[in-house]
């Protein structure tokens, strides 16, 4: 029972929780805690006409891996699906390492030597 208009005691019974279950990264599958960094992921990219478009809310880790390895075009041309993403090779390779990783795990990520344009 509440007791007080604004106040948020409870008497005799357990206050309800107000926590919701954790998000789930539709990228890694992994649960994405409210600690965790992350960030939403426009499907098509903001510049390539997806401002109004579909978003899933991603692990940091996870959206900056897609902008570390392909270019907004690329992503935009291709990539514009999450099962798209996930059966990429490239994003494949980084998600089968990142499963393994604790749900709150956080990474820098830098850019693919490929798209910073140098040559092995």
């Amino acid at each position: 029972m509440l007791v007080g208009r604004r106040s948020q005691r409870w008497q005799g019974e357990e206050a309800p929780s107000l926590e919701r279950a954790p998000a789930i990264c539709p990228l890694c599958e992994r649960p994405i805690p409210p600690r965790a960094r992350q960030s939403l992921h426009h499907l098509t990219p903001k510049l390539k006409g997806g401002t109004h478009g579909g978003t899933v809310r991603l692990h940091q880790i996870c959206h900056s891996a897609i902008h570390a390895r392909y270019s907004e075009a690329e992503i935009a041309r291709r990539l514009a699906d999450v099962e798209a993403l996930r059966t990429d090779p490239e994003i494949a390779r980084f998600l089968t390492w990142v499963r393994n990783k604790p749900p709150d795990f956080h990474a820098a990520t830098r850019m693919t030597r490929v798209r910073r344009g140098e040559r092995r």
